[in-house]
């Protein structure tokens, strides 16, 4: 059975595909401060768990 804990590479990999998203005018799914770059952003919906992508393992 899969362990359902991200590797190190994976988030990387997820907030790196999600930071593009935004970067390119994708609508954030969480409060923001008017400071924050993409990167920052993609993290914390990752950490909120609300980034829109699928993953697979």
């Amino acid at each position: 059975m899969a362990s359902s804990k991200l590797t190190r590479f994976e988030k990387a990999r997820i907030i790196g595909a999600r930071a593009l998203q935004l970067s390119m005018g994708a609508t954030p799914l969480v409060d923001v401060p008017n400071s924050l770059d993409p990167i920052d952003i993609a993290t914390l919906e990752l950490k909120k768990k609300v980034i829109p992508l699928d993953i697979r393992k």
